[in-house]
């Protein structure tokens, strides 16, 4: 499954579409106004599914992610002198690439690959295509996404 993530060009928050193949949207999101990143997520009918809340006080940037209203994980940028690392204490994921160039891979106890994140050049506003292997994993494979995005503006990268 191909999801393409696209930020909105003229929004004063956070905001992006997320399409599926075909074009139709499946997913919104839109940045709330707080201390931090905070992106609420919708499904196509407008429903809110999820958010993504970064805390702020902390030595390292750090998302928490919520489904439904329930905590759901943490995902923690760790120390690293040559390129971004996190910690997400999901369902053993990991991220391996090189996620400022917004090229990565998110596998599944180091080995089997869960999804493939590229980033698309030669568009106004960022865009990127997930690449999912399985259907089940996309709406967390988004909340991860997100998570790292925002991390990635908080940096000014």
């Amino acid at each position: 499954m191909k999801l393409r993530f696209r930020q909105r060009m003229f929004s004063w928050f956070d905001s992006y579409d997320i399409c599926d193949e075909g074009g139709q949207t499946v997913y919104t999101v839109r940045g709330q106004l707080s201390w931090g990143h905070c992106l609420k997520i919708f499904d196509a009918g407008g429903r809110e599914l999820g958010m993504v809340q970064e805390k702020i006080l902390t030595l390292l940037p750090k998302f928490e992610l919520y489904e439904e209203g329930q905590y759901l994980v943490c995902i923690r940028r760790e120390l690293s002198l040559i390129r971004p690392r996190y910690e997400i204490d999901f369902n053993q994921w990991q991220v391996q690439g090189s996620v400022m160039e917004w090229n990565y891979t998110i596998y599944r106890s180091g080995k089997e690959a869960v999804a493939r994140v590229s980033k698309e050049l030669l568009h106004l506003t960022d865009t990127y295509v997930l690449d999912i292997v399985n259907q089940d994993d996309a709406f967390h494979v988004l909340m991860f996404v997100l998570a790292m995005d925002a991390d990635k503006c908080s940096n000014g990268d």
